[in-house]
């Protein structure tokens, strides 16, 4: 069966966690840079000490920050994966996987030279986030890309043997469409929100149309 990878991010709150860990997502995410989602890591320290995650992954996601600014979120936030959601380098992304001993990922921004920009970090990144280029904006536009370029994206994952997500824009009208392109893995935020609060039912949808799909690849 080919699985398709959910992670849902920009957890705002107890009650956002709440629902997202009530899903079946692999990953939840916790934006940790500037954004309209930020959150405290001594608040979601509170949060996550009383709610069952029931083994998803917890992804911080940083713009630009010092290797100080991670290791601080790492001392109350017990992150599997930090995910790189800037201009960072190769050289910034060894640091950091050198001293936290942890996965990272790198969001890459639908343009031209992207594929290149992916193959600069072969064999370091250990997962990719495909995602919208919105002028001023690091991610979280809620804007889709071209999607006709997801299997470029995903052929060099492939050959790199790493995970790869795509973001920006998907919800419940467009995931089926989304599905056709053999993604890898999918990251939601607003897509899965009513009023800013993630929607158990907006999940419920997305994930029924994912499981129809992993069950058409049996």
């Amino acid at each position: 069966m080919k699985q398709v990878r959910s992670k849902y991010c920009g957890n705002q709150s107890f009650e956002d966690l709440k629902v997202s860990a009530s899903s079946n997502a692999d990953y939840i995410g916790f934006i940790f840079a500037p954004s309209k989602r930020r959150v405290e890591p001594v608040e979601v320290r509170k949060w996550i000490q009383n709610v069952d995650l029931k083994n998803k992954k917890l992804v911080g996601i940083f713009v630009h920050a010092t290797l100080g600014e991670i290791k601080k979120v790492l001392s109350l936030v017990p992150l599997s994966i930090i995910q790189c959601h800037g201009n960072e380098s190769v050289e910034d992304i060894m640091k950091i996987k050198h001293h936290t001993h942890l996965h990272v990922w790198k969001a890459i921004h639908h343009e031209i030279g992207a594929i290149d920009i992916m193959n600069k970090f072969a064999g370091v990144i250990d997962g990719y986030v495909i995602d919208t280029k919105v002028q001023d904006v690091w991610g979280g536009s809620g804007i889709a890309f071209d999607w006709s370029y997801i299997p470029s994206y995903m052929a060099v994952a492939r050959r790199q043997g790493v995970a790869c997500l795509v973001a920006g824009g998907i919800n419940v009208d467009n995931i089926q469409t989304l599905l056709n392109y053999d993604i890898g893995g999918i990251d939601l935020a607003s897509g899965i929100e009513s009023n800013g609060k993630k929607d158990i039912e907006r999940i419920r949808i997305i994930e029924k149309w994912v499981k129809r799909y992993e069950d058409s690849r049996l």
